[in-house]
């Protein structure tokens, strides 16, 4: 009987613990789309890992973290950054549960927003590591949209090399 009641233990137990994880991821990101609105700069990047990536909608924008704060020091300078509120979020975990990735639909200021990102626990408390921030475009609209960006985008087609 002992021997049975470990394994049904744990099986109660871990999902109790997963979402554990994911209330703590929630607060993460929610906190931090949060320290941009209000312009908390040091909340705000106190919440990625000083090895932390951040890629934008532009692309050009492809940061470290020290670029990144470099980029967005003047933002919060002028006590508001940016205005992201969730409305769709999943969140996913490795098997170790020491890291998580997720992907988010966001209300902005460019409408309809998606970001996704990897959050890595580092000493009981969960930062971020890596977050791609993009436009969401509709399908019928494609065409139209690469007509606006084509002359943006053709110089830096012309000079990236390809990878194969």
């Amino acid at each position: 009987m002992k021997k049975l009641l470990l394994p049904i233990l744990l099986l109660a137990i871990l999902p109790l613990y997963s979402q554990d994880n994911k209330n703590e991821i929630n607060l993460v990101i929610n906190n931090w789309h949060k320290a941009a609105s209000v312009a908390n700069f040091n909340d705000y990047f106190s919440a990625l890992t000083d090895d932390s990536i951040f890629i934008g909608t532009d692309a050009t924008e492809n940061w470290n973290k020290t670029e990144f704060e470099a980029f967005a020091k003047p933002y919060f300078e002028k006590g508001k950054a940016w205005n992201f509120t969730p409305i769709e979020r999943h969140i996913y975990f490795s098997e170790d549960k020491k890291t998580a990735w997720f992907d988010e639909l966001l209300d902005t200021q460019m409408k309809i927003c998606r970001g996704s990102g990897v959050l890595v626990r580092i000493n009981n408390t969960w930062k971020i590591k890596h977050y791609v921030l993009s436009m969401t475009i509709p399908n019928d609209n494609t065409n139209e949209v690469v007509k606006i960006k084509a002359s943006l985008e053709d110089p830096i087609l012309k000079t990236k090399p390809r990878l194969y």
